[in-house]
């Protein structure tokens, strides 16, 4: 005990007891880690320019009536000054709560909402159940493999100008359809096909991603937790349900939330899918502030802007909310 006392006597002695402060344990960190901050100050750097001012200077935006008229521009040797006023929280009001609020947001962030989670569904449940059957002793197991990664390896505007092609009105598919004397729908025209379509080639691209990552889980589950399931008398289900889906948790928690934020994000499949002008109803938010920022006269700037800061926001509490959640299952399951 009187070691002990000596000990905690020794550690608050020197000062008189006080915490140095904040300056004070910055510099006895910076001498202590130098070397690391040496390292990281790049990737830092980096970060700032291309995300810390890009961020910084669109909030800004969004605080503003900026658009393509009232901001600095140069025309021929002639620049003109930004003209743009502060206009406070004047943007978030109006598309939130404005008298086209609906059309202009609302309608848009629950179709963003619908097709994120019927997008990520179709990933899990698609790319699980072939991982599972990847992971059986099949023959020729590497050439399928390769075949259901092909769609995550080509370029994204390849795949979707490939769909887009086999989509149209006399396009393969409804070639298809015709010939086997079903009704051919207008996918490219029709409200309703255009965001089947959508969530189509979206999961076309998705899958294979989900796939390899659930595919790599499962592998890394001790083949002995199924034989001991099997040994007890489990059936398949019981094995898949006390076994693999527990082993999953990990992987799939994250990858989840990765196809989530992805498919919230996912502007090149809309984008390239419909183009600038057609299909306004399956604009999902981010097209949609893409449409306000670039796709029409005057630009609006601001607006697009603010719908960037609401993406994020929203980003922001789900993943709060999800981890929380994951949290409380992990105490739960111990």
């Amino acid at each position: 005990m009187t070691v002990a006392i000596e000990s905690a006597t020794a550690r608050r002695g020197g000062d008189g007891g006080r915490r140095p402060g904040p300056l004070r344990r910055l510099r006895r960190g910076y001498q202590r880690y130098w070397y690391a901050y040496a390292m990281i100050a790049p990737v830092v750097v980096v970060l700032g320019v291309l995300v810390g001012y890009p961020l910084v200077r669109g909030f800004y935006l969004t605080l503003t009536d900026a658009n393509s008229l009232n901001s600095a521009r140069t025309i021929g040797v002639n620049h003109i000054d930004a003209t743009y006023t502060f206009v406070g929280l004047d943007n978030y009001k109006d598309i939130l709560f404005g008298p086209t609020a609906y059309d202009r947001f609302w309608s848009h962030f629950l179709w963003t909402v619908v097709w994120t989670a019927l997008c990520v569904f179709l990933h899990y449940a698609i790319g699980l159940g072939l991982a599972l059957l990847l992971n059986q002793k099949l023959r020729g197991r590497t050439l399928y493999r390769l075949l259901l990664i092909l769609p995550w390896a080509v370029p994204t505007f390849v795949t979707v100008f490939s769909w887009r092609v086999m989509l149209a009105d006399s396009g393969a598919l409804n070639q298809l359809l015709g010939h086997l004397h079903l009704p051919q729908p207008q996918w490219l025209e029709d409200t309703f096909w255009q965001r089947f379509a959508a969530v189509m080639v979206n999961t076309w691209c998705g899958v294979p991603f989900m796939m390899v990552s659930l595919l790599g889980g499962l592998q890394s589950i001790d083949a002995s937790l199924y034989e001991a399931a099997e040994m007890d008398g489990a059936n398949a289900w019981q094995r898949f349900r006390h076994v693999t889906l527990p082993g999953l948790r990990a992987v799939s928690s994250t990858v989840v939330l990765l196809g989530v934020i992805w498919t919230f994000n996912q502007f090149n499949i809309i984008f390239l899918l419909f183009g600038r002008t057609s299909a306004p109803d399956a604009q999902i938010l981010v097209t949609w502030a893409y449409q306000l920022g670039f796709g029409q006269q005057p630009r609006d700037y601001a607006q697009s802007a603010a719908y960037g800061v609401l993406l994020l926001s929203i980003l922001t509490v789900f993943t709060s909310f999800y981890f929380r959640w994951l949290k409380r299952n992990d105490q739960l399951a111990v």
